[in-house]
């Protein structure tokens, strides 16, 4: 039989590119979860992935922004393991509960605590402004729903978020911290997030007749 000389079809340029980005982000994850973004070695990393330190600057620019690419990746997963949760809350009111937690919760979870609750904060000072913005509007949203349903207090739901989020994370990066007990942290600041939650409903004895216990997001 005559051998085919039909060559396999090329790769464009641009899934090249992403083949390539996706390595980089995907070696760098790694490696700033397991040694930290300080501890980390580029030439360690870019040679995990079988890459130079050439392609880091070519693709990202600098180490600094690769990071913010890989907190960019991970934000996006929390956001969708936190609607998620709310998705499967049995109410509104309950729904907006677990968003709140969740977040406290991602301090229990090893590769969000060090990235994105330690170097971010290492680095940035906060969290990204990006990331703030479409956490409070999240929140925003769903506190305006709250209002409309007469199940929270009429408030202005654009500085109310504001002000939870800022809460949230401030305690989220309090139970990360690295000389802290993070359970025991995580126990506190729940507990502290009801109370505080409880301000804004209309009926608070009604609201937490049927809560249920929270659930730890996976480590």
């Amino acid at each position: 039989m005559p051998v085919s000389t039909v060559s396999p079809p090329r790769r464009s340029r641009s899934s090249m590119i992403e083949e390539t980005r996706a390595r980089l982000l995907a070696a760098a994850r790694h490696a700033f979860a397991e040694q930290g973004y300080a501890n980390t070695s580029m030439d360690d990393f870019t040679a995990a992935a079988g890459l130079t330190r050439g392609a880091l600057y070519h693709h990202f620019g600098s180490k600094e922004k690769l990071l913010l690419a890989v907190i960019d990746q991970l934000e996006g997963e929390v956001g969708e393991r936190l609607q998620a949760m709310a998705d499967a809350a049995p109410s509104s009111w309950q729904a907006f509960r677990r968003r709140c937690q969740g977040y406290l919760e991602l301090a229990l979870v090893p590769e969000l605590r060090r990235i994105i609750l330690q170097d971010a904060r290492a680095m940035f000072g906060d969290v990204p402004q990006a990331h703030q913005s479409v956490g409070i509007a999240a929140l925003q949203a769903a506190l305006q729903g709250l209002i409309d349903e007469g199940v929270a207090l009429p408030a202005h739901t654009g500085v109310t978020a504001r002000m939870l989020y800022g809460a949230v994370t401030e305690a989220a990066f309090w139970i990360a911290e690295a000389d802290g007990d993070p359970p025991a942290r995580l126990a506190m600041s729940l507990a502290a997030l009801d109370k505080l939650l409880t301000g804004l409903l209309a009926d608070p004895a009604s609201a937490f007749t049927s809560q249920e216990p929270p659930h730890a997001m996976e480590k």
